[in-house]
């Protein structure tokens, strides 16, 4: 499960960034609760481990959580929240 959030952060990560294109922008309104998703089934992986090696969780977190705060910031920016 460690690997699993760690794949789903990376891919939260490039949806995030192939909404920073222009005219793409939209896709934020998906990848975010995509991204807000796959933090909650890393938080759960990591809680839930019994190894001692949770890096992938842990990146899993880190690049869902970064794929939200810059995916928020886009849509802000992009005036698609008000």
């Amino acid at each position: 499960m460690l690997t699993l959030s760690l794949v789903w952060g990376i891919l939260a990560l490039i949806g995030m960034f192939v909404a920073f294109l222009p005219c793409l922008g939209s896709l934020n309104w998906l990848n975010i609760p995509f991204a807000g998703l796959g933090l909650i089934i890393s938080v759960v992986a990591v809680a839930t481990s019994k190894e001692e090696k949770k890096g992938a969780g842990m990146a899993g977190i880190v690049l869902c959580a970064i794929a939200v705060v810059f995916g928020m910031l886009r849509l802000l920016a992009g005036g698609g929240i008000l």
